[in-house]
């Protein structure tokens, strides 16, 4: 549950900053982003939560969501110890860091924004809105989306 919490936290955070998040998306790599947000003028943020050190530790496939958005965020809960994310293991340079409860969230370093291409901004942004119209759609009418994995 505190993956969710630290989620909900971070979609509150994100939506203040006019970037409207979903959750367990599938990118192109066939990796999957804990949270997908866009902005209104088409800039994509992925966001990365961790809830262990141990997970942490574990996560080599991280770098791979970089192709995906212009700016990448770690997430993590109040009391996560950081100095991880301060070794050039998890790019300090590049990655920013969220701490996060259910209520709230504060961005504690910024990411660096390292722009998609048009071609990709174009693909992430389509893939984007017929993922959330779909499940929108689902929970209208769950029969009509059955067939359909997310």
């Amino acid at each position: 549950m505190l993956a969710t919490d630290v989620a909900r936290g971070v979609c509150r955070l994100l939506f203040r900053h006019d970037l409207i998040a979903i959750a367990e998306v599938p990118l192109g790599n066939g990796r999957r982003a804990d949270l997908m947000a866009i902005d209104s003028r088409g800039h994509i943020v992925i966001v990365e939560i961790k809830v262990s050190r141990a997970d942490l530790l574990g996560d080599a496939k991280w770098p791979e969501y970089l192709d995906y958005c212009d700016r990448f965020f770690w997430a993590v809960p109040q009391g996560f110890g950081v100095d991880p994310f301060e070794t050039q293991a998890f790019q300090p340079d590049v990655a920013g860091l969220i701490i996060a409860d259910r209520y709230d969230a504060a961005i504690m370093r910024e990411a660096a924004v390292r722009p998609l291409s048009a071609s990709r901004r174009r693909a992430e942004t389509l893939r984007f809105a017929r993922r959330a119209g779909r499940r929108l759609i689902d929970h209208l009418d769950p029969d009509c989306t059955a067939a359909w994995q997310d």
